[in-house]
């Protein structure tokens, strides 16, 4: 197993390197040379879960991790300030995990999704690798600069892969998208920098996560539990705790700071639509557990209120504006906003039920949201239209991918038996369980359920039963049932969806052990 996690990591960067010397008229190259290099991720990640040491019990964070990867990587003179170290230092736990394994599969499902991309192709797939390699290396990464690398080199992929490849305003929603992470990197980059400043690895400042989840501060130092300092009246901790949840809550998002998301999703091709529901969300969820949970739980205490009350909002708002919304792919997108709310209300709970719920939702939105996103595709792919009131009756022409719609509408409202509805469950188990905040956090998060409930009953109901209608008479001869292609990627997230819902313990027996060693730093207040 020696290496594996660098493979994981580099190897789509090594052939996006190759695919810079193939003459760009050969696009069916690119698609099958994409195919092969994430292929390869997913089977190196499948070996990686089936070695994973799932009953390993923590007792430092520097024992929780394994598969670990550590080499010097820069070592740089900055004069009277030092010597500033960077760590190639790779690793994963119980958290980590399942995130990569999903990573890989929703990259090669994103793939198949590109198929018919003609068009600049060359480009497509090394940006498409490009964005693989960097979202994998944030769920691996142990070293924050290394963290930080691949968390920014995110936004240039997507920035080309929406402002080329996407609809009608993709210039607009490109920049926005640009412009709110970016705005949201600067946050963490402050961050970043007060934490390597005050977290030493012997005489050293580090960059290591690792160090800073274990508490190696340096006395004295802004970001030290015991320091005195204030910064506008604040301690420095707080402040960087406000700080992440900022950066962090952009990129989940989190209302106020969500509004880029539905018009990058409606702009965006169908396979970064996958790719950005399905992965890059959970990215700053994952920030948010990993970094801001994880190296301030004192903080985190404090604030457990004020967190809870921005994902009800989330869920809420989300849920409402989804409820609105005409146009299928909008919908979907709004659909995440208020489902990510969960996330924020299970970490806020900061018991061991809700933070296993909250990675659960992580996987489990995963998966849903990607075929959602799919399933719109088809329709827009058909006629060029995704308005629901043009649209009617389709189950009559096109029974498969009505199977496949229920299976992943009902999985996206929470019912029994399937994946979302665990997720959900223990979210609001460890929100009703929690000693941190009120019942009515509990009560309106199980009201945004029933909002979900209503907006996808009510879409399954005007576009898919009742009288067949298509606006259209030109798109007659395009309303054909799923392809082959369209079955091989929705066929395999079907399948997840309902074994997670039937056994939840494909993902909960890799992050229980991590999950109650986390949760003990909060009964001791800081690491």
């Amino acid at each position: 197993m020696q290496n594996t996690l660098t493979y994981i990591f580099l190897f789509p960067l090594l052939v996006a390197l190759v695919m810079l010397f193939i003459p760009a008229e050969r696009w069916k190259v690119f698609r099958r040379l994409s195919f092969a290099a994430v292929a390869i991720q997913l089977v190196l990640s499948i070996i990686l879960m089936i070695n994973f040491d799932q009953s390993l019990v923590p007792e430092s964070w520097e024992g929780a991790f394994q598969f670990v990867e550590k080499v010097n990587w820069i070592n740089m003179s900055l004069g009277s300030i030092g010597t500033i170290s960077i760590q190639y230092y790779l690793g994963v736990d119980g958290i980590s995990m399942p995130l990569v394994a999903l990573s890989s599969f929703v990259l090669l499902i994103g793939v198949i999704s590109s198929w018919n991309i003609e068009e600049k192709a060359k480009g497509y797939h090394i940006l498409y690798l490009i964005l693989s390699s960097s979202i994998i290396g944030c769920f691996i990464a142990l070293d924050f600069f290394l963290f930080y690398l691949c968390f920014e080199f995110m936004l240039l992929p997507m920035f080309f892969l929406i402002g080329i490849w996407g609809g009608a305003r993709r210039s607009y929603a490109s920049i926005k998208f640009f412009l709110y992470t970016l705005l949201g990197s600067l946050f963490i980059l402050v961050v970043m920098i007060g934490l390597y400043l005050s977290v030493v690895d012997g005489d050293a400042n580090t960059f290591s996560m690792v160090k800073m989840l274990d508490g190696s501060y340096a006395s004295d130092t802004v970001l030290d539990p015991g320091s005195p300092q204030l910064i506008f009246g604040y301690s420095a901790r707080v402040l960087a705790f406000i700080f992440l949840i900022i950066g962090f809550g952009i990129k989940l998002p989190a209302v106020p700071v969500h509004t880029w998301l539905p018009d990058a999703h409606v702009e965006a091709p169908t396979p970064i639509s996958v790719v950005l529901a399905g992965l890059l969300l959970k990215v700053g969820a994952y920030g948010l557990l990993r970094i801001a949970y994880g190296i301030f739980p004192d903080v985190a205490i404090d604030f457990s209120g004020f967190v809870a009350i921005i994902g009800v909002i989330s869920i809420l708002y989300g849920g409402m504006n989804a409820l609105a919304q005409r146009d299928l792919k909008r919908m979907v997108a709004y659909s995440s906003v208020s489902h990510m709310g969960f996330v924020l209300v299970g970490l806020a709970s900061l018991t061991a039920v809700g933070f296993s719920g909250s990675l659960f939702h992580m996987v489990s939105h995963g998966l849903i949201s990607p075929a959602l996103f799919l399933i719109a595709g088809v329709i827009y792919d058909r006629t060029g239209n995704r308005q629901m009131e043009n649209f009617s009756g389709l189950a009559a022409r096109m029974p498969v991918y009505t199977f496949f719609m229920a299976v992943f509408f009902f999985a996206g409202l929470g019912l029994p038996g399937l994946s979302g509805f665990v997720g959900e469950l223990m979210v609001l188990m460890g929100a009703f369980g929690s000693s941190k905040f009120s019942l009515w956090i509990g009560i309106l998060s199980t009201l945004g359920i029933a909002i979900s409930a209503a907006y996808f009953l009510w879409t399954i109901q005007r576009m898919f039963y009742g009288k067949y209608f298509v606006r259209e008479s030109a798109w007659e001869s395009n309303m054909f049932d799923l392809t082959a292609r369209e079955k091989l990627m929705l066929i395999p997230l079907a399948i997840l969806v309902i074994a997670l819902g039937i056994y939840p313990r494909l993902v909960l027996d890799y992050s229980n052990e991590t999950i109650n060693f986390f949760i003990q730093q909060f009964s001791i207040g800081q690491p």
